[in-house]
């Protein structure tokens, strides 16, 4: 009776370590896109506004150096190995224009992000994180100014 009892302990056992280790490879692999809006906030409507969106892959291990003490030595790499030629872009609308700041311009900023967005999850992607940023007009002098925001997107791969 004892063998029965250890070897069906051996079968559960085996079954469940089994189990565990496929569910552990079978776990799902991720990729990542970054999509970015910029947005002028520039008077009189001079700046540009753009949706932004590589279609080129970089390793960012190609261009990482590690510091140490004893090896400080600055990081190498070109700018223009970094550089992507081969992107989205799409025209958005300046939020001012001559007379000031104008809300159908945001309005229909909203309505070209908002398709892109539901794009993107049309295609399997989900939006996990949005962060935003503002450069403002400092002042008389300055007439410079973004609003900058990056919608990270993963999926499964399959």
């Amino acid at each position: 009776m004892k063998k029965v009892i250890l070897f069906t302990v051996f079968v559960i056992t085996s079954f469940l370590m089994g189990a565990q280790g496929a569910s552990e490879s079978s776990s799902p692999k991720y990729e990542v896109k970054v999509i970015t809006s910029v947005e002028s906030i520039v008077p009189s409507g001079l700046g540009r506004s753009r949706i932004i969106s590589a279609n080129a892959e970089r390793d960012y291990k190609e261009f990482t150096s590690a510091q140490t003490k004893e090896d400080n030595t600055r990081n190498k790499s070109k700018r223009k190995e970094i550089r992507v030629k081969d992107f989205e872009e799409t025209k958005l609308l300046n939020f001012y224009n001559m007379v000031g700041i104008r809300f159908q311009n945001i309005a229909a900023n909203d309505a070209v992000i908002s398709s892109k967005i539901t794009s993107m999850l049309a295609e399997g992607w989900d939006l996990v994180f949005v962060t935003s940023a503002v450069e403002s007009d400092a002042g008389e002098q300055d007439g410079k100014g973004i609003f900058i925001t990056r919608f990270i997107f993963k999926r499964v791969i399959q």
